[in-house]
């Protein structure tokens, strides 16, 4: 069941426009992040089909399948040794603001447990 539903989540992501923020083209100092058109007149808000697509609910994905790596398994942000308990039978990615002599216990006691790292970084 999960695989079909990640099939799916790939075609509808694939189809899946790019949502960036009004005009962020035309101004240096607006930063292309999603945010919602407000203005009275503006072309976007008012759904001018050559402006883009607006954000909605339809665009998501399966609700089963969300949040999950595409290698079919849950990804967990892991902080410390000790979260990696509740990591069992998924991926991990070890959150940035780790450094790396806990970075380097967090490796080594995955890879012990047979648990497969997303963002490692060399010396386990």
């Amino acid at each position: 069941m999960a695989e079909r539903l990640l099939r799916v989540r790939t075609r509808q992501k694939s189809k899946k426009p790019e949502f960036n923020f009004h005009d962020s083209h035309k101004k240096k100092r607006l930063g292309t992040s999603w945010r919602k058109p407000r203005g009275l007149h503006n072309k976007l808000r008012q759904q001018v089909a050559a402006k883009g697509k607006l954000v909605r609910v339809g665009y998501g994905s399966p609700k089963a399948v969300r949040g999950f790596h595409p290698c079919g398994l849950p990804e967990v942000l892991v902080n410390n040794v000790a979260e990696l308990e509740r990591a069992q039978g998924s991926v991990v990615r070890i959150a940035s603001g780790v450094g790396m002599k806990k970075r380097l216990e967090i490796q080594t006691k995955a890879t012990a447990s047979g648990i497969k790292i997303l963002n490692p970084k060399g010396g386990a």
